[in-house]
């Protein structure tokens, strides 16, 4: 496989996710089941105090679904990456797809989480802006790249790993 290929892939992958991820943020999306599953409990709590309750736990079908929706649409930018990197086995698309996962989810956790989120305005939710300190709750995002982080990075790499040994 090409290293220098999975690396350009890295990059791209990082800018698509940021996009992604202003557009889910932007406006009135921000205040989906979905989207404010994302948030420190002690966010959602502050929130949900002025405004409806609405399920944003992991059993909510509206959080299953964009999560489905998120290893699908993983899946297939992951196949595609490995497959232009010169993935031709099982081992090889998983490796691939794993490593780019777990790029995007120390990406995500250390600029995004840290840095972005923390101090954008945008992110705050309405009657939460007040709330400086847990936007900064490090600890919170860097525990939700570890787990359940990684296991839902396995789940597309092994999907890739699978469709590689299928197409390849």
């Amino acid at each position: 496989m090409d290293l220098m290929i999975l690396t350009a892939e890295a990059l791209a992958f990082a800018a698509l996710f940021t996009v992604t991820v202003f557009t889910a943020y932007r406006g009135e999306k921000k205040y989906t089941a979905a989207a404010i599953h994302n948030y420190p409990p002690d966010i959602q709590e502050e929130y949900f105090k002025t405004h409806e309750r609405v399920d944003v736990s992991y059993r909510s079908n509206k959080v299953i679904l964009t999560k489905a929706a998120g290893v699908l649409l993983f899946t297939a930018i992951l196949l595609g990456c490995s497959l232009l990197a010169g993935a031709a086995t099982f081992r090889q698309g998983f490796t691939a797809a794993f490593a780019l996962m777990i790029w995007i989810g120390l990406y995500d956790t250390f600029f995004l989480d840290w840095v972005l989120f923390a101090n954008l305005p945008m992110f705050r939710l309405e009657g939460t802006e007040h709330m400086d300190g847990a936007y900064h709750q490090k600890w919170f995002h860097l525990k939700g790249m570890l787990f359940p982080g990684i296991f839902f990075a396995l789940i597309p790499a092994a999907l890739v790993g699978w469709l590689v040994t299928v197409i390849r």
